[in-house]
């Protein structure tokens, strides 16, 4: 299939090749009688209005303008014609165009913001509402948009903070920042994150999931979050498709930049940041030129407490291990994009755009550990976490995108090809790990709160790090992660009937071809001369302690400084003896994937009820290989080998359909219902075996897992005010089948030997997902005075899943949910919009989940509920120049998981507040 799909590509691309380089198109049919109109729709600030109406009343022709305000009418009479361009928020324009038989004319717009019956001005916020909404009314699929104008008034620096607004979106955090979105009370697993539609490689390694805290808010044009994907989309996108359109086509030139400070309570610290972007359009506007570069440097940290609990048996709680840690970080987020898009003609136009993404993470962790609390003494271990990059570990993670792009008008039909390259990699050198240990160590546990728990120390000599502490592990690690995508699309739009009924036929194909792998080495060092070793090791020591550690009143500790670490020379024979630890390599891995599709479209208008009908074919083709680890009864490495390649090859078809009901221009009901899949982790399907002869454990892969699929339901009702604004109700169900967990059984046989533990991911069961989605917002100028200048954003989201079929042993009968979804999501927001001075104040509140099962209850780890409170305020000068000022997390809410029941703390993170101040320019 995927040979055949292959060959119609290649044949389509040569058949239509001559038209395609054709800058004088010579081909185009001047005997006939239809001609084409086509031209962009721009506000004052020449800037894109997307989701533009453009509409000629006396033949019931119309259609919308895309991202960058580009629109095209077709198969036109010759003759002359009124078209009127409508817009939320700006005021409706006409023009009279003549056209000529066999000729495309170009009409641009420029619209001019205000509304007809209060003369509201539109800037600020309310432009970036503006955009967003009428691309989002405009849509055929129930989606959520966010413009580049809408995310500069929320106090948000990258992709994952932006999205959080949405309705129906919650965010995992890292170290204080969104790393992970939730769409509609599915896990990141279940959604999609892509760049102007191309999906995007992951830099993690054994996941797939993308982390939206690598790409800046400010590098983006729009960010559009499709829950309802058509077949012309990819089809991994259970929960939705995060689409991330950057910055483009320009219409004139455009100098805008930013230039601020990011400072962070927790660390004391201060870091620059700064933005920049250059449009134009060169020789007779033929070549457009875009460049943007943004580059923000944050000085971090965080207080961290963690626990692991077990039962007694009696069913109590007893806490087995207890960690304080203190992260000291500094993350520096570059990312530079160029585009250029050059036109032949009306009718021909290419597009080539670069993105480079680049996150240094540099960290320093200080770690004590009590370990063995669940037995008669304690073991205490404490542990510096570091490297030889700036004193500290470096997580150096990278993305590039590079698509070309070319759109074609022959005639009435519209052809676009697009190929790309995308890389992802993570690089961590020279990870280093060092660490004390003190055993025998009589204590108490202190579980009156088990929300903080506490260990007393009653051994004199282990309450700090002193000389009475043995030397555990010195170790060095290399990781290295690489991810690449390549892909060609081609589709063909083909307008059939036109005016009041008019319909069109789209079909094209598409081929994806991705290699992952991962790439770790790690070694045991010794010090030759011990005695001397810890002699100097003791003499560098720095204590950690702090006296509002935030996490509770826990005694971090004296710890080996960081320069002592990175300064070791561990190549030294003569210091040090090294060994590789064969244990670490285990999770090595290879893989490749290809996916084959071809789709068809066709959209169908019965006056106001537009019909999509669609059917998409998808075919996988997965070669996967790993390592096998064998671990004797004394715990030692007997063996390690590679194992055999394991290939899996299936198809998945995929039908959709989609209707949408205007009961009047501003008033919508959409409904659809489609199918979709996500599919495995990487590192679930890697043919991997560990086996563990001491602890009588193995873990093992699952090369033969299929694909995660979904049929969703969805029903939505839209009305947008004129004063721009929405009120939206809606429902959704997604019959979930097949999602995938680890299943760990007791007792199983594996290799003709019974093992107490065996784990292995299996397709687990179903899932039944089905929520209530709400949203207002509104420019409240319906008040007197001051009040009409302030303004309500606000949306809720109810989600609820039941699991059934459930295969893990012994927990088939319980009633559980489906991990990642939490069952309330609400943002609220109030928001001041004046000539010179806006304000904005923001809540956004999601409730608790499970995040992974176990084969016990009390095991299940949960994410805690969560409450961020945001403000932000900028003062305009004139129309160059504005100030502005952002404050995050007002009440230094932390990343919490608790075990089995909310009191049983698995881990407290605090981040303290965040503030950024900086100047904004326009030139």
């Amino acid at each position: 299939m995927k040979k055949k799909l292959l060959l119609l590509i290649v044949l389509g691309i040569f058949s239509f090749n001559r038209f395609t380089f054709a800058i004088d198109d010579p081909y185009q049919d001047t005997k006939s009688n239809k001609g084409i109109i086509t031209g962009r729709v721009v506000d004052e600030e020449n800037l894109p209005l997307p989701g533009a109406t453009v509409f000629i009343k006396k033949i019931n022709e119309g259609t919308i303008s895309d991202v960058n305000g580009y629109y095209r009418l077709v198969k036109l009479n010759e003759g002359k014609y009124e078209i009127s361009v409508t817009y939320i928020g700006f005021k409706t324009q006409t023009q009279q165009v003549q056209v000529k038989a066999g000729e495309t004319i170009t009409s641009d717009f420029v619209l001019k913001a205000g509304i007809e019956l209060n003369e509201v001005v539109v800037n600020g916020s309310l432009q970036g509402q503006s955009k967003a909404l009428n691309q989002q009314k405009n849509n055929i699929n129930i989606s959520n948009i966010i413009s580049s104008d809408q995310v500069g008034r929320f106090p948000d620096s990258n992709v994952g903070d932006a999205i959080k607004r949405i309705p129906g979106i919650n965010v995992q955090y890292d170290q204080g920042e969104a790393r992970f979105g939730h769409i509609r009370g599915t896990a990141p697993e279940y959604n999609s994150v892509t760049i102007d539609g191309d999906r995007i490689p992951s830099a993690e390694a054994e996941i797939r999931s993308v982390q939206l805290d690598l790409i800046p808010s400010d590098m983006v044009q729009s960010i559009e979050v499709n829950k309802v994907v058509t077949s012309d989309m990819d089809a991994d996108a259970i929960g939705g498709s995060v689409n991330m359109v950057t910055k483009s086509n320009p219409y004139k030139r455009r100098i805008t930049g930013t230039v601020g400070t990011t400072y962070n309570a927790l660390r004391n610290k201060v870091a620059p940041n700064f933005s920049l972007l250059y449009g134009n359009r060169f020789i007779n506007n033929k070549v457009g030129v875009t460049l943007a570069a943004s580059v923000q440097d944050h000085i971090l940290g965080s207080d961290d407490v963690e626990a692991e609990w077990d039962e007694d048996g009696t069913s109590k709680m007893l806490m087995k291990e207890l960690q304080v840690r203190t992260y000291f970080i500094e993350r520096l987020r570059q990312s530079y994009s160029a585009a250029i898009d050059y036109k032949f003609n009306n009718n021909h136009k290419i597009d080539a755009k670069l993105m480079y993404n680049h996150r240094n993470d540099w960290e320093n962790r200080y770690r004590v550990v009590y370990t063995d609390l669940d037995e008669d003494v304690a073991v205490i271990e404490r542990q510096l976490k570091g490297g030889n990059h700036k004193d500290a570990r470096l997580e150096d993670q990278r993305t590039w995108h590079f698509a070309l792009k070319g759109e074609h008008q022959i005639g009435a039909l519209g052809i676009e090809w697009k190929g790309s390259y995308s890389k992802a990699n993570e690089d961590r050198p020279n990870e280093r790990y060092l660490q004390y240990i003190y055993e025998d160590v009589e204590f108490t546990q202190d579980i009156s709160n088990t929300e903080k728990p506490y260990v007393v120390i009653n051994t004199g000599n282990a309450t700090d790090f002193n000389s009475n502490w043995e030397l555990d592990e010195l170790t060095e690690e290399h990781q290295y992660t690489e991810d690449i995508d390549k892909s060609f699309k081609i589709d063909f739009n083909l307008p059939m009937v036109t005016g009041k009924n008019k319909n069109s036929l789209k079909f094209g194909f598409k081929y994806k071809g991705k290699s992952k792998n991962r790439d770790n080495d790690f070694y045991d060092y010794g010090p030759i001369d011990e005695d001397a070793f810890n002699t100097n090791a003791f003499s560098n020591t720095i204590v950690q302690t702090k006296d509002n550690f935030l996490a509770g009143d826990y005694v971090a500790g004296t710890f080996i400084k960081k320069e002592f670490l990175s300064g070791l020379d561990l190549n030294d024979a003569n210091s040090f003896e090294k060994e590789q630890d064969l244990e670490e390599l285990a999770g090595n891995f290879d893989a490749s994937e290809n996916v084959t599709a071809g789709y068809l479209r066709f959209d169908q208008h019965f006056g106001d009820l537009a019909i999509v009908a669609g059917m998409r074919i998808e075919n996988t083709d997965i070669n996967y290989s790993g390592k096998k680890l064998i671990l004797n009864n004394k715990g030692k490495v007997s063996d390690l080998v590679d194992t055999d390649e394991e290939s899996n090859n299936y198809t998945n078809v995929l039908p959709s359909l989609l209707l949408k009901y205007s009961f009047s221009k501003n008033t919508i009901l959409k409904a659809s219902v489609t199918n979709t899949l996500a599919r495995p982790k990487y590192i679930d399907l890697v043919p991997r075996v560990e086996i563990n002869e001491k602890k009588s454990k193995v873990e093992i892969g699952n090369p033969d897992l299929t694909p995660t699929t979904s049929i969703n339901l969805d029903l939505m009702g839209e009305h947008y005010f004129n004063t721009v604004g929405l009120v939206s109700a809606g429902i959704f169900y997604k019959d979930i089948n097949d999602f995938i967990v680890d299943a760990v059984s007791s007792d199983y046989t594996y290799l003709n030997q019974t093992w107490d533990k065996f784990t292995q991911p299996i397709n687990a069961g179903d899932a039944d997902l089905y929520g209530v989605e709400m949203a207002f917002q509104r420019q409240l100028d319906f008040l007197p005075g001051l009040l009409r200048q302030f303004g309500v954003y606000a949306n809720y989201t109810y989600t609820k899943s039941e699991v059934s079929d459930f295969q893990i042993e012994d927990r088939n009968d319980e009633d559980l949910t489906l991990p990642g979804t939490p069952e309330h999501n609400m943002n609220a927001s109030l928001f001041y919009e004046g000539n010179k001075f806006s304000a904005r104040i923001s809540y956004n509140y999601a409730s608790d989940f499970i995040d992974e099962f176990s084969d016990k209850s009390f095991e299940d780890r949960y994410y805690d509920k969560v409450s961020y409170l945001d403000f932000n305020a900028s003062y305009k000068f004139n129309n160059k120049f504005n100030i502005f000022a952002e404050v995050n997390n007002i009440l230094n809410t932390p990343l919490r998981y608790y075990q089995g029941y909310s009191e049983y703390t698995m881990q407290a993170e605090y981040y303290d507040v965040k503030i950024n101040i900086g100047l904004k320019f326009n030139l």
